[in-house]
């Protein structure tokens, strides 16, 4: 065959295969005007974190929803705004992470993960998680996470129903602080014996362990490490040389050294 005739026929081939490209594509486009979505009977919600926390369930996604896309059943599928569905769904505080997508069959999907709380604020009239970045979020009605517990004078001003950062960069880094501490708690033995804090007017955080009597000041949230190692000294080389329950109170300010009273 010569070299003219194939490519001739090359190109034959080429144009054969791009004028079924297009015909394909423009169906395709007219099938997406002509299926629409069917809306939260066929709605498919994952929820990849279910199993660690139950703050979202698919009932909340189809409020949300009708609530505030309202009419998305019945639209086409090339009319229904998938941005705008995520947009919803991340507005409320425990969403993380959204994605959303159609099928042929008209079927919406949602997949999302929810917030982690590491610790829990609790105020006199006002209650919220923060995650392991710094993100606030109010607690949730539907479900409660045991994680460590903060109380008292806490120097940050959250209104109610807040959700993202502190405002200030003083309450910023104050939570800053309090997230290492209790990183290096879950790291340690004292995950499962610190629950409660305190922090008092003067800005001092008080540990209360789960068993014994004891109260730990800790002051403020630095040289942390030192001072869990002060504590472990406390146990390990005080309570063995004195009567059971003999100090209520264990200052561990300063460095080197523990204050027992």
């Amino acid at each position: 065959m010569k070299p003219i005739v194939r490519r001739g026929l090359g190109l034959l081939v080429i144009i054969i295969f791009s004028v079924i490209w297009m015909l394909s594509a423009s169906m395709s486009r007219k099938d997406l005007r002509v299926r629409t979505c069917t809306g939260k009977e066929t709605l498919d919600v994952i929820v990849k974190d279910s199993t660690e926390r139950r703050f979202v369930e698919k009932e909340d996604i189809e409020n949300w929803l009708e609530a505030e896309y309202r009419a998305y059943a019945g639209l086409r599928l090339d009319s229904v705004d998938l941005a705008r569905i995520e947009r919803i769904i991340l507005g409320h505080s425990a969403v993380k992470t959204c994605q959303a997508w159609l099928t042929d069959d008209g079927s919406l999907h949602v997949e999302l993960t929810q917030r982690e709380p590491v610790l829990r604020f609790n105020e006199a009239s006002n209650g919220y998680y923060s995650d392991a970045d710094g993100f606030i979020f109010p607690l949730q009605s539907r479900f409660s996470v045991d994680v460590p517990v903060v109380e008292g004078a806490i120097p940050m001003s959250i209104p109610r129903g807040y959700k993202g950062e502190p405002a200030t960069e003083q309450e910023r880094v104050w939570l800053g602080q309090m997230l290492a501490l209790t990183a290096h708690m879950n790291g340690s033995i004292w995950k499962t014996n610190i629950r409660h804090m305190n922090v008092e007017k003067s800005g001092n955080i008080i540990l209360y362990p789960l068993e014994g009597k004891e109260r730990f000041i800790f002051g403020a949230p630095v040289r942390i490490p030192e001072k869990f190692g002060l504590m472990e000294k406390y146990y390990t080389a005080v309570v063995p040389a004195v009567d059971a329950g003999k100090y209520s109170s264990v200052d561990l300010r300063y460095r080197g050294q523990l204050i027992c009273r």
